[in-house]
């Protein structure tokens, strides 16, 4: 009990604390529709999935031994992230004449698009594969059965694909979208700096000991 306890809190606070997913969940939802922030924290819940599976197979703690895997791993996540962020920072501000009914652009993001935005943004994300492999090497005991093992796995996939669709309600809910998309630009510009900012601090972290 104290270990589901420990992984459920730990979990919680992990997934609500700000970053990437959060900015995109958040930009997609203020910026194109409430459809495709649910898509991108559906893709996200996903990513989730992927350093699950490498770490109940043992892949996730060579990688965060391995210096270049891991390297290389922070290095790909990074460069997606700023690859993103320079994007949005070169969008262009729409034509008034073709806003949608919704208030979006007419160019928005494909459902696939937006679940294939999610999906990279957390299985490329370090930090993750971090947070996960010691969620299970520290706290999960090595006597805990495999099922109880995927359970908590899918409780981690399950927190995210919950709390980042709750972020994607929000922030797409009518008084909050209408008030941003008269800034719409702008909004973009300030989640394109965040994004290429969390790609620099990515590349330029230090490597765990």
């Amino acid at each position: 009990m104290n270990e589901m306890i420990a992984v459920i809190t730990i979990t919680m606070l992990a997934v609500i604390s700000p970053g990437p997913d959060f900015a995109l969940v958040s930009r997609n939802s203020l910026l194109l529709s409430r459809r495709a922030g649910v898509l991108t924290a559906v893709g996200i819940g996903a990513g989730v999935l992927v350093h699950l599976t490498y770490t109940l197979l043992g892949v996730g703690l060579l990688m965060t031994r391995s210096i270049w895997l891991f390297n290389l791993l922070k290095l790909a996540g990074a460069a997606y992230l700023i690859w993103l962020g320079i994007r949005m920072l070169n969008s262009t501000p729409p034509d008034d004449g073709k806003i949608d009914g919704n208030g979006g652009t007419a160019a928005a993001l494909s459902d696939l698009g937006a679940l294939r935005a999610g999906f990279l943004t957390n299985a490329l994300n370090p930090k993750t594969t971090v947070f996960v492999v010691s969620l299970f090497m520290q706290v999960v005991q090595p006597g805990t059965p495999l099922a109880v093992q995927l359970g908590y796995g899918a409780f981690i996939s399950l927190a995210h694909l919950l709390w980042f669709s709750l972020v994607a309600l929000i922030f797409s809910a009518g008084p909050v979208r209408s008030r941003m998309m008269a800034l719409r630009h702008r909004v973009d510009r300030v989640f394109g700096v965040l994004l290429t900012g969390f790609g620099v601090l990515l590349a330029s972290a230090g490597l765990p000991r």
